[in-house]
């Protein structure tokens, strides 16, 4: 049984991991500039009213990012913000801020 856990948790990180693969990290850094007034330029807000997104897991930035482009996430700005985007611009976004280093980004 552990065997079969560790199975599917090993696929599921390969096929999560799949959209990150094709990520353009440069593109993703110029998409990002509509982000930086709230989270910072490389998304270590200074601010305690806007979340930090450095070194944030591709894959959770991916889905948070779709959620509030589907209103299915709740958040006027986000929602406004995230709306125009293309899933490849969200790809890249995710790409570039997970590539930043935060402050409890642990590293490999």
């Amino acid at each position: 049984m552990k065997q079969f856990i560790k199975l599917v948790l090993a696929i599921s990180v390969v096929m999560g991991s799949a959209n990150v693969i094709a990520a353009d990290v440069a593109k993703g850094k110029e998409k990002s500039v509509a982000c930086a007034a709230c989270h910072g330029v490389d998304g270590n807000s200074s601010s305690p009213m806007f979340p930090k997104i450095a070194g944030q897991h591709a894959d959770y930035m991916i889905h948070a990012l779709q959620g509030y482009k589907s209103a299915k996430r709740k958040n006027p700005m986000m929602q406004a913000t995230v709306g125009a985007l293309s899933d490849e611009d969200i790809i890249n976004l995710a790409a570039y801020f997970s590539a930043q280093e935060g402050l409890q980004t642990l590293r490999r």
